[in-house]
């Protein structure tokens, strides 16, 4: 008997909402670098399927702009509405999964469950308003923020090397997200989340803390990855760090050189299960993202 897999992260729902051909991902495809065959051939039960609104304006490289509320409601409505129909078109094939039994049903049979998760907080509403309504629909994971600013907290840029502390923390607004968050039973992910950020989510939440897709800061100096004290507080509230394949978050270098070596992958599995134990280190991937 194989041990089913759970991946937790990937920008799938991102890069058919450009493409448009998203019933390639039930059939199979060679695009991109996840569809439902490949999930069946690679023995993946489930997977976080990320909503995330592409910036309006580039800003600056290492940290890009804000986006308009409006504008995150309307692209996350997009994504959405593709996973809703792929559920629908999948003939029981994937289910969006809205309990823990429902993702029990998945990992113990042949269909695959898709958590929908909202990487940055935008489309929620900045107090709040449509937060309801997108639980019903099904989101169940939260990143407060994706790399930059919003009416929440403050996404940490993308610098090299630099460390995860790169502004201020939670706004009153984030605090009120995590009470709600809590009380709704939605994850919350910190991966895009700067250092205060993190130490006052740490704080307040009474759920265990995740990290879908982000490394070691001391393997690999980028300001997306955890330090050492963030691993161990992930580990103490019984949380997950979901290991990122991106290489610049791998290399100790921090280049974006495709040919990294998966062995760097591996070093930082050993690195964080090493650190703080094994049970709290997972798949992360950021397929079809970074």
């Amino acid at each position: 008997m194989t041990t089913p897999t759970i991946v937790g992260h990937h920008d799938a729902l991102f890069r058919l909402s450009l493409s448009g051909d998203w019933d390639d991902f039930l059939k199979g495809s060679e695009d991109g670098q996840v569809d439902l065959q490949r999930a069946r051939e690679a023995n993946v039960s489930a997977s976080f399927f990320a909503c995330w609104p592409e910036s309006t304006d580039d800003g600056d490289e290492a940290y890009p702009s804000a986006i308009e509320v409006e504008d995150a409601v309307t692209s996350t409505r997009a994504m959405v509405e593709i996973l809703l129909d792929l559920e629908s078109a999948s003939e029981g094939s994937l289910q969006i999964v809205r309990s823990l039994d429902g993702l029990r049903e998945c990992l113990s049979g042949d269909c695959h469950g898709a958590v929908l998760h909202f990487e940055g907080a935008e489309a929620l509403g900045e107090n709040l308003e449509y937060l309801d309504s997108w639980y019903e629909q099904g989101l169940r994971s939260l990143g407060i923020v994706w790399s930059r600013p919003n009416a929440f907290g403050h996404g940490v840029p993308f610098l090299f090397p630099s460390t995860p502390d790169t502004g201020p923390g939670l706004t009153s607004r984030g605090l009120e997200l995590v009470k709600a968050c809590n009380s709704l039973g939605i994850m919350l992910d910190v991966s895009h989340l700067n250092e205060a950020g993190f130490w006052d989510l740490e704080a307040l939440t009474d759920a265990p803390i995740v990290a879908t897709h982000s490394n070691a800061h001391a393997l690999c100096p980028a300001s997306r990855n955890l330090t050492d004290d963030q691993l161990r507080a992930i580990a103490e509230s019984g949380g997950l760090v979901g290991i990122n394949f991106s290489c610049s978050d791998l290399r100790s270098d921090g280049e974006e050189d495709p040919d990294t070596s998966m062995g760097l992958v591996l070093e930082q599995f050993d690195y964080v299960a090493g650190l703080i134990g094994v049970d709290h280190v997972a798949l992360g991937t950021d397929l079809d993202g970074a």
